[in-house]
């Protein structure tokens, strides 16, 4: 019996997890890359020249929402003795531009270069979460990126809620991407995790996903589901210090701190603390800001699970505020996020006077139907919004 293998059947046999054939067949997959990193690497002769380093074929598992590929990452990661890091998709690629932006201030022509050999020297295996292409600039970049890495040796796994062959679909200028999606193909070994569990839905199946009034012991029990299903130890609340604005230089800061940010027409959209799929912002984060359709669209195409907090008592004073949450909630029903709140009242007296309230009607009853306990299961029900199409 494999390591991982022997791992995931005593967490079986603990009751820690449910037992599931479709996750127990790519283990070997995971076994087989990490095997392969045990090995010593190659030696770099003088000048940095050697033996071109053997390639290890990565790993790319796509699927429905919930059925294990993060903790299925986070089970092989752990037991990875080689340099590696793992890292939310977005996160990475943010850290991408934040570095190929300083390389340019540097006078570097070819920007990405520096970024990519920075990453060569640091890790031999690259984990990506939730892979997804939904920005022009990013589908421009990763390409050329992930082609130095392969050939530096690079491993590389991956999960996806999508085939290879339906990233960045429809997207701008598709065509200059397909070129990334046959090298992922041919350097990675594709695999669907095709398991009927949703356990992301099912952890949350009759639980109570609305609570009101906003109060210290609602907090408490958000604070419980935020930690189940996102895996987070502790909170990391307020802006990025100086030290931490740094980090995202060097490739960092965004990880640490557990936020995600998402930039949509040159706009930036913050979601202060952000962990496997799983997204925890107030109000006023979404709705207390400038932000639009386009911008709801970027949130729902990032996060599996939205925790929204402090929902206030809207009227005339918060028109503004109420139109935004409005659109927010719509584009999460019409996305299929799950979605949990905590607010000042029901859904249906959360705004009862002022222009829009009888508007506002439909939202209570989306609010309502979003706290079913099958609501947001069927994959149907997710769309693959394009950011950089969208007005």
């Amino acid at each position: 019996m494999t390591p991982l293998k022997y791992i995931y059947g005593t967490r079986a046999a603990e009751g820690t997890i449910r037992p599931d054939p479709a996750q127990e067949a790519v283990l070997p997959e995971f076994e087989r890359i990490r095997q392969a990193l045990a090995l010593p690497p190659p030696k770099r002769g003088f000048f940095g020249r050697g033996a071109k380093p053997e390639q290890i074929p990565g790993l790319y598992i796509w699927g429905g929402v919930g059925r294990g590929k993060s903790f299925l990452m986070d089970l092989f990661v752990t037991h990875v003795s080689a340099p590696k890091r793992r890292v939310h998709f977005h996160a990475f690629m943010q850290e991408v531009h934040a570095g190929m932006s300083e390389a340019r201030k540097r006078g570097v022509d070819d920007a990405l270069a520096p970024v990519a050999n920075r990453i060569i020297d640091e890790v031999r295996l690259l984990a990506f979460d939730e892979l997804q292409i939904t920005d022009i600039t990013d589908a421009m970049i990763v390409g050329r990126l992930f082609e130095r890495l392969f050939d530096a040796g690079v491993v590389v796994v991956a999960t996806s809620n999508r085939h290879p062959d339906a990233l960045y679909k429809d997207g701008l200028n598709r065509q200059l991407f397909v070129p990334f999606i046959e090298m992922i193909k041919e350097k990675l070994t594709v695999w669907e995790l095709a398991g009927p569990t949703d356990y992301r839905q099912d952890r949350l199946s009759g639980e109570q996903v609305y609570f009101y009034p906003a109060n210290a012991d609602n907090r408490a029990k958000v604070d419980l589901i935020w930690q189940e299903l996102a895996g987070a130890k502790r909170e990391q609340r307020g802006p990025l210090s100086s030290e931490a604005a740094a980090n995202v230089v060097r490739g960092h800061g965004i990880a640490r701190q557990e936020g995600l940010v998402l930039h949509v027409k040159g706009r930036e959209v913050e979601l202060p603390r952000f962990r496997n799929g799983v997204a925890r912002v107030s109000f006023w984060d979404l709705c207390g800001q400038p932000l639009g359709p386009a911008d709801y669209l970027a949130v729902a195409g990032a996060v599996r699970v939205l925790i929204l907090e402090d929902v206030p008592a809207l009227d005339i004073n918060k028109f503004n505020e109420a139109k935004r949450f409005v659109t927010l909630i719509d584009t999460l029903y019409e996305a299929g996020v799950k979605l949990i709140v905590t607010a000042a009242d029901t859904p249906e007296r959360l705004y009862l006077e002022g222009a829009g309230s009888f508007e506002f009607e439909r939202t209570a009853s989306r609010l309502h139907e979003m706290q079913s306990a099958d609501w947001g299961s069927e994959p149907e029900q997710l769309r693959d919004p394009q950011v950089e199409l969208t007005s």
